[in-house]
């Protein structure tokens, strides 16, 4: 009985030898059980390095695409844009009858005449006006808003308005006049 624990001892010894000699004897870059050496390694971490440095620089691209730009205050619909816009409005709300009589005679798209005139290029717009979305087929005739910026109705107005701070930047005043 006593060979019991000397041979436990024994057998042990053997076990804890060969786990502890195991990965000294494993051949080198071989060791993670994969099959793998070290050479297919450093390819695979170079494709990821280069796979991260092309995603950081598309990141980078749409993101100064997506930046603010600064449009010129009053220098964005030309003329055929603004014939566009009118002609559209002419066809579809010239015999509307929606407006009170007092407002039809003034001819601003059914604005009280103190809200109409607080409307400028260059000022935001005034706390009260409701934006109105523009119908598609006059969108399609416009170049389209930079980015940060939206096109909206006012009365009889079309603006581009900056997103940010709701600053009227143009006006295509008059939709409905002739």
């Amino acid at each position: 009985m006593r060979n019991f624990p000397t041979l436990f001892r024994l057998i042990a010894l053997t076990l804890a030898s060969a786990l502890v000699a195991g990965p000294v004897l494993a051949k080198d870059g071989e060791g993670n059980g994969r099959g793998q050496g070290q050479a297919k390694q450093r390819e695979k971490a170079e494709k990821r390095a280069d796979k991260e440095h092309k995603r950081a620089d598309k990141d980078r691209k749409q993101a100064a695409k997506r930046q603010v730009q600064d449009v010129p205050v009053g220098g964005y619909f030309s003329d055929q844009h603004r014939s566009h816009a009118r002609e559209y409005y002419t066809q579809h709300y010239s015999n509307a009858k929606s407006c009170p009589p007092g407002l039809a005679k003034k001819n601003n798209g059914c604005m009280p005449p103190g809200q109409a005139k607080k409307l400028a290029v260059g000022q935001p717009v005034p706390a009260g006006v409701t934006l109105y979305p523009v119908p598609r087929p006059v969108i399609v005739q416009l170049p389209p808003p930079p980015y940060g910026y939206r096109y909206a109705r006012v009365g009889n107005d079309i603006v581009l308005v900056r997103n940010e701070n709701q600053l009227i930047v143009d006006i295509i005043v008059g939709l409905l006049n002739s």
